[in-house]
Order: C-alpha cells, then sequence, then structure tokens
C-alpha cells in the first residue's frame, strides 16, 4: 500500500487520488490491491455508508465505514474494474456533500 495524489489511467487528479470521472478530491488516499480491497468490503466489519452512480456514464462510488476513523472508497469504472483507496473518515466528509451535489451522481441506496 503507498499513500498517493495521483494515479494514471482512470486516476489521474492532482488533488487527490481517485479517478478523473469521480466529481470529488481526497487529499490523502491509499491504493489497496484487488484483493485486499475486496475482502476488506465483503467482511462482517466493513458496513456501506453509502452508494452513489453516475447518470451519463456507468460509473459508480461505495462508501465502507471500516474502522472508527477510516473509510473504504470503492470505484467502480464502466468496464467493471474495481479499485480500492483508503481513507480518514475525516477526510471524506466534505467530499461526501459534493458528490451529493454533483448534477450527474445519485445516491443509490
Amino acid at each position: 500500500m503507498s499513500t498517493q495524489s495521483a494515479r494514471d489511467g482512470a486516476a489521474g487528479r492532482d488533488d487527490g487520488g481517485l479517478p478523473d470521472a469521480v466529481p470529488v478530491s481526497l487529499d490523502r488516499t491509499t491504493r489497496l490491491s484487488w484483493e485486499l480491497g475486496d475482502r476488506v468490503t465483503s467482511g462482517a466489519d466493513a458496513t456501506l455508508a453509502g452508494e452513489w452512480r453516475c447518470h451519463t456514464t456507468p460509473w459508480a462510488v461505495a462508501v465502507f465505514d471500516v474502522t472508527d476513523h477510516t473509510v473504504l472508497v470503492r470505484v467502480r469504472t464502466p468496464v467493471g474494474r474495481e479499485l480500492f483507496y483508503g481513507a480518514a473518515d475525516a477526510d471524506l466528509a466534505a467530499a461526501r456533500d459534493a458528490l451529493a451535489a454533483a448534477p450527474d451522481w445519485g445516491r443509490r441506496d
């Protein structure tokens, strides 16, 4: 795992590690492997806190509470690839508001 501010390909925003298609940014994220992200989100300790989908393209974002202060963000790309990011819960509060306000995105739960 590594802390990062930008990724290539699906992720590339300079102000956060999430993909450009996601209308929010996080200052500090930790990219997780698919195996670890899938194991954590399907475990008994993970609780789905919210899921949003884009109305214009098939992107989806899900947020899971995994500890008292840590969340895991799952980004599903249009081809079905799942990207996982760890973040501090406090860092995600503003991002949740921005995602809720994004015109092309809607909450699914």
